[in-house]
């Protein structure tokens, strides 16, 4: 990304935000929660993991920390405060779009103690930039977006690294408490959401991203889809009835893909005798049958809903599980209302290291009774990734304007890994249809009419 302009659009509002103390409360605490957990990811490991690229998919740790510095200095303290760039020098190297993952271990990188000197230096920049912003005047600073802008990007880099500590070889590093063992899910395997309109995507979420913009009304024919997301269990039929082996539920890419990769099962599965087992952050267990899946390519996800007679639920079909109101025209935030989430909607944060149990958080779940729609596992949709009408690129079109197309799945919902701040009914993912390190997993839906 190149170095942002000052912001010069026109004023949303010529008096004062309200609640400004709120805003600002709000936005320390997510800037800090961010970088509590970034100190954590980078800290639990020498210094030789953090600067070794333990997968060509992902970036040495110690790239990610001095990135998450590089973008908050271009944003918070040039974009918003208008301050001379800290290490101009640098801005290349940290440029994701200037050098792909591949590259990067090549790059003459900061060191991390350089790397933690930088992003401390501008996070107390930053917090002092806080202190004296308006939040209001100006798009970047109404409602205090370019500071939940850049605990969302820290967050979702947050993620990144959580996936690279998945694939790093070696003993465990990270540690957390299991989730709550909950009885094994016993109420209707799908339940049918109603056909008619409503509206997708947000124009009022102050911190929504420019691909949840702007909201629009679509029209959703009745469809089922399943109470809880597929889990390990239900995904080992499909393996033991040779769902690898037979092209008939397979896209003519995916068959490809798999046949010459040697696909045969989620990534960081294998089979010991009867068995599966699988790698979780540097321990082997048991692979837990009543889990959601997780480490599942979009391929796969489509084979085994064809498999099943079913297939994956288009990303409206998903939105309208999560935000619809059966007692109103009115778009929930989340399938439980517009609450922030807490830890008994929902598993967040990376509270836990693994999908709780399907079935898990009742107080989470949708007026229809869907569950699980937010967290544990990021669930793949039929949908390419697209603008929605009347999109318009914000703050630069990196983000994901230069994403749209075919090549590009949405996911939805958000993982385990995924911090609250950077997931809500709206919100909007994506990836390669091959991917299989992010912690994806899905559910299925069918035709209301079958």
């Amino acid at each position: 990304m190149t170095d942002p302009a000052p912001d010069t659009d026109a004023a949303l509002t010529a008096d004062p935000a309200p609640d400004a103390d709120a805003l600002r409360e709000r936005a320390l605490s997510t800037l800090t929660t961010a970088r509590d957990r970034t100190t954590l990811l980078t800290s639990c490991v020498e210094d030789p993991d953090l600067t070794a690229q333990h997968s060509p998919l992902m970036s040495p740790l110690v790239w990610d920390l001095a990135h998450i510095g590089n973008q908050e200095e271009q944003w918070l303290l040039r974009a918003v405060a208008g301050q001379e760039a800290i290490r101009p020098e640098i801005d290349s190297l940290y440029d994701a779009f200037e050098h792909p993952r591949t590259e990067r271990p090549k790059l003459p990188l900061l060191s991390p103690a350089e790397a933690r000197t930088y992003a401390a230096d501008v996070r107390g920049r930053a917090l002092d930039v806080l202190e004296s912003t308006a939040f209001h005047g100006t798009r970047l600073t109404e409602a205090g977006f370019a500071f939940g802008m850049i605990a969302q990007h820290e967050q979702q880099h947050d993620e990144t690294m959580l996936i690279t500590h998945q694939l790093r070889k070696g003993p465990r590093a990270l540690t957390a408490p299991e989730p709550e063992p909950v009885p094994l899910f016993a109420g209707p395997a799908e339940v049918l959401v109603p056909g008619g309109p409503f509206t997708m995507g947000t124009s009022d979420e102050p911190w929504a991203l420019d691909n949840e913009r702007p909201a629009h009304r679509r029209e959703v024919a009745p469809f089922y889809i399943d109470t809880v997301p597929v889990t390990s269990g239900a995904y080992q039929a499909f393996i033991e009835d040779g769902g690898y082996d037979d092209p008939r539920w397979w896209a003519p890419d995916g068959w490809a893909h798999i046949r010459q990769h040697s696909v045969t099962a989620p990534l960081f599965w294998h089979r010991d005798g009867k068995q599966w087992l699988r790698r979780r952050f540097g321990v082997t267990e048991v692979v837990p049958a009543d889990e959601p899946v997780v480490h599942v390519s979009w391929y796969e996800a489509d084979a085994y809903a064809r498999w099943a007679g079913r297939r994956l639920p288009t990303e409206a079909e998903w939105e309208k599980a999560a935000r619809h109101d059966p007692a109103g025209d009115r778009p929930m935030r989340y399938p439980w209302g517009d609450a922030d989430p807490a830890p008994e909607h929902a598993n967040l944060g990376q509270r836990h290291l693994r999908p709780a149990p399907a079935g898990s958080y009742p107080a989470g779940e949708s007026p229809l009774g869907v569950r699980q729609l937010i967290g544990d596992v990021w669930e793949w949709t039929a949908s390419d990734f697209l603008p929605y009408p009347g999109f318009r690129a914000f703050p630069y079109k990196e983000y994901s304007e230069v994403f749209f197309g075919p090549e590009y799945k949405v996911l939805r919902g958000g993982s385990f890994a995924v911090a609250p701040v950077a997931c809500r009914g709206t919100f909007r993912n994506w990836d390669y249809p091959i991917r299989r390190q992010i912690f994806s997993g899905f559910r299925t839906a069918r035709s209301g009419d079958v």
